[in-house]
């Protein structure tokens, strides 16, 4: 896939870029593998804005995805390559000889009429198959990886991302993910071989504000532009510093403050993620 420009007839078209979608081979068709989600816009159940900046964006459905990859034994064949609005990377339709009929990520290098296939057991390393962590190879690429036994995947899922296996201790994974964090994940853990495709979606340049707002983005003011008393940064003559770190509208430091919460499982973590 390779990155579109455009002729600039607006302003805004100069920089304006997309993604080839040739790679695209059929719209969503399986009604059943659809759903329509509700769009909170940001609010909670009393209706008040909890996280600022957000709207609905462009009407758009939700792919089921079958982030456990746990029908197992059973051959499936890649049918379609589809665009996903919930996500970065592309979707796969895959036809089990079963008759079932569910939605993947789809890794660098699959391609429609390719056979995949999930096991509990040793399996071919080649992308799409899915397979028990303890039984991949040290050394292989991965993706949608789980933290969880039977849980689904919520690790490595977005475009051009990836985990290494490095090595086994135990019961345990060593894994090396996108954000260079080394980590133990219980072998008895779900992935998937390949790396997630797609992986020009950071090129993009949104160019436009409209751009923004189809994805449910809303404008955001800076607190330097505002008064006082509706930010800690406001006021004052002229463009000026605002003389203290960055804080919210509520005097709550952010850029760069800690908000991450310790939990069980921090004590598998081997190294942090780098920081910059």
């Amino acid at each position: 896939m390779a990155i579109k420009t455009y002729r600039p007839i607006t302003p805004s078209r100069r920089f304006y870029t997309n993604i080839d979608s040739s790679d695209i081979t059929a719209k969503a068709s399986v009604r059943s593998l659809l759903k329509k989600l509700p769009q909170h816009a940001g609010r909670n159940n009393n209706g008040r804005i909890t996280s600022r900046h957000r709207e609905a964006g462009a009407k758009k459905l939700y792919r089921i995805i079958d982030f456990k990859r746990n029908k197992f034994d059973i051959p499936g064949t890649v049918a379609t390559i589809e665009y996903d609005p919930y996500r970065n990377c592309r979707i796969a339709l895959v036809h089990y000889v079963d008759g079932d009929k569910r939605y993947i990520i789809v890794p660098r290098d699959l391609a429609v009429g390719d056979k995949i296939m999930s096991a509990d057991k040793g399996l071919d390393i080649k992308p799409g198959n899915a397979m028990k962590l303890i039984n991949i190879p040290i050394g292989t690429t991965i993706h949608n990886i789980e933290l969880k036994p039977g849980k689904g995947a919520q690790m490595a899922r977005s475009a051009g991302t990836s985990a290494q296996i490095m090595g086994r201790e135990g019961k345990y994974v060593s894994l090396r993910l996108p954000s260079s964090e080394m980590r133990y994940v219980l072998g008895e853990c779900m992935a998937t071989i390949g790396i997630v495709g797609n992986e020009e979606f950071s090129n993009i340049v949104i160019a436009k504000a409209g751009r923004q707002r189809h994805l449910g983005k809303r404008p955001q003011t800076r607190g330097s532009a505002m008064n006082p008393i509706d930010h800690p940064h406001g006021g004052g003559e002229g463009k000026t510093n605002s003389g203290r770190h960055p804080v919210t509208p509520w005097g709550k430091p952010t850029k760069g403050a800690k908000t991450r919460r310790k939990k069980a499982s921090d004590k598998l973590i081997i190294t942090r993620r780098k920081k910059g």
